[in-house]
Order: C-alpha cells, then sequence, then structure tokens
C-alpha cells in the first residue's frame, strides 16, 4: 500500500471517507494536510504518505478472539455484542458499567450508540485537530498557556479541557491532567460514560427506545443532530443484541 499527492481511485476514495472529506478520490493538496494531521495525531511520521503503517492504523483488521471473556454485570447482556464491537471495546464495558450507572441494557445500548458515531466506529481516542481552538477558553478551564493543545479532545466522546481533565482525575482516581494521554490510551471508554453520567444523560435514555429519544440523547451530546442516522442505525443494532 502507498498512496501519497497525485495518487487517485477507489482506495484514495476510502481513506478520504475516514478522514471526513469530500471522497472525489484524488490525492491532493487538501487530501496531504489532512493525513499529517491525522499522522501527528496518532504518534506517526507526518510525511503525508499513507503506506502499510498508516493504512493499517486507519483500517485495523478486527480479529475477534472466541476466547475472550466478558464479565457479567447485573443484568446487562454484553457477551452478545461479541463479534460487533472491538475486543478491547467489550472487554471495558463490565468495569465502566459498574462505575458510571450502566445498569440496564438500553442506557448501555443509548451510550454505546453515541461512543461509536462519534469515535468514527471506534476508530479515533484522539482529536485530529491541533487543539488550539481551544487555547484560552474559560469555560473548559483552559487558563494557561498552552492548554487547548494539551486537553484536546480524548476519548470515545471526546473529553475536551482542563477542568473536565481535572474532574475526570478526581473521580477515577489517577492523575489526567499531568498525564492527559491516560484518557485516549487508558480511559477512553470510561471518560465517555463519564460524560454521560455527569450530564445526566441516563434519565433521557431511561425515557424509551423511540428515534425521539435517540435524537435527544444526540442533541445532549453532540449540540445537534448530526450523523442522527447512524447514530439510530448503531442504537437499532445493539439493542436488538442486548434486550
Amino acid at each position: 500500500m502507498l498512496l501519497k499527492k497525485g495518487s487517485n481511485g477507489e482506495d484514495v476514495k476510502k481513506m478520504q471517507k475516514f478522514l471526513g472529506l469530500k471522497d472525489d478520490g484524488i490525492f491532493g493538496a487538501g487530501t496531504e494536510t489532512k493525513v499529517k494531521e491525522w499522522q501527528v495525531a496518532n504518534g506517526l511520521t507526518a510525511d503525508g504518505i499513507v503506506g502499510d503503517g498508516t493504512w493499517g492504523k486507519m483500517f485495523p483488521i478486527q480479529t475477534i478472539k472466541e476466547d475472550v471473556v466478558i464479565p457479567k454485570v447485573g443484568s446487562l447482556n454484553i457477551d452478545k455484542l461479541k463479534g460487533k464491537l472491538p475486543d478491547a471495546v467489550l472487554t471495558q464495558i463490565a468495569e465502566t458499567a459498574a462505575k458510571f450507572n450502566i445498569t440496564t441494557n438500553l442506557r448501555l445500548a443509548h451510550f454505546l450508540s453515541q461512543c461509536a458515531h462519534e469515535s468514527g466506529n471506534w476508530k479515533y481516542r484522539l482529536e485530529i485537530a491541533s487543539g488550539r481552538a481551544y487555547e484560552g477558553r474559560k469555560d473548559l478551564g483552559n487558563v494557561e498557556e498552552g492548554d487547548g493543545v494539551r486537553f484536546k479532545g480524548r476519548g470515545y466522546i471526546q473529553l475536551t479541557g482542563r477542568v473536565n481533565y481535572r474532574n475526570f482525575s478526581k473521580f477515577i482516581g489517577e492523575d489526567c491532567v499531568t498525564n492527559p494521554d491516560l484518557v485516549a490510551s487508558k480511559y477512553p471508554l470510561a471518560s465517555a460514560a463519564f460524560f454521560f453520567d455527569s450530564n445526566k444523560l441516563w434519565n433521557i435514555c431511561d425515557l424509551g427506545d423511540t428515534d425521539e429519544v435517540v435524537t435527544k440523547v444526540t442533541k445532549r451530546v453532540n449540540g445537534g443532530t448530526n450523523g442522527l442516522s447512524e447514530r439510530l442505525k448503531h442504537f437499532k443494532e445493539y439493542y436488538n443484541l442486548l434486550k
């Protein structure tokens, strides 16, 4: 695999769609810039060239292990999601559910459907943008120089801002202010559940399994209805498996 400026075709289209670009299949300057940003955000050499390493990280081959043990938590049917979620997500659900009041399959379906969309179907745990747009945002607690970049979005629902990292650290018992990368590497699902729990989204989730309820949850997570059709699709798939 080798894609670079000047390349074209279906693989370029697939990559552009993954990066949120217009998928015209032409690897131009705009695509190259976006590739470099994504490479930086994912700890790769920012050369703008999509070789096997970059492609493999964008589109990892998921291997579902039959011997993965899914702990039982209350009435949650987590094991029914086997093969539908990455193993790395499945193995975090039980502990996350216990800590953040995910007590019903309905709540779990709402939560996972939002996480799936916000993370690009579990691909992203780190915001691609630099975070400079958050610099000086007092509402996010970004009062020190460099806080915007330091505390940019991490986790499956993009925990953002010094104050939110500090509050999450107090709850989880580990210093994610000193080491913010922990949110992406160790607590991507827990940080998302912290958002749901601290913003009382479970009260909305408990209203039911209708499209209207999914829309209400989406508005609280997204601030609008961006990607609603995909969120609905995820919710229905997960809930039909869980219930």
